[in-house]
């Protein structure tokens, strides 16, 4: 298993509706993150700088590459642009975090 972090933005004031949809996440996106290959996804919530900072698991023989893809995919990424930092398609601007430090 590898794990990665990366950055997103949230546009001001609206961590609470992130939230929410979060709380009501699409279980077929679920479904599909997991059969990608991902698992142990946490978003934590910088509230000052409105930046999310995700981490997740996912195996050596992931297809996270492939997600974007996904009608599934593209529909959550529509769901969420009104709220987020976001390309033209959608797909939240995410920029990796270095790993600086690891304590098994």
């Amino acid at each position: 298993m590898e794990q990665i972090a990366f950055r997103m933005q949230l546009n001001d004031a609206q961590s609470r509706e992130y939230r929410k949809r979060h709380d009501d996440i699409w279980p077929e996106l679920v479904d599909l993150l997991k059969q990608a290959g991902v698992s142990d996804y946490s978003i934590f919530l910088h509230e000052q700088s409105n930046s999310l900072f995700a981490v997740l698991r996912r195996t050596a023989d992931h297809t996270m590459d492939t997600l974007p893809l996904e009608p599934i995919m593209q529909n959550w990424w529509a769901h969420m642009a009104d709220i987020m930092k976001t390309n033209d398609n959608n797909e939240p601007i995410v920029e990796p975090l270095e790993r600086m430090f690891y304590m098994a």
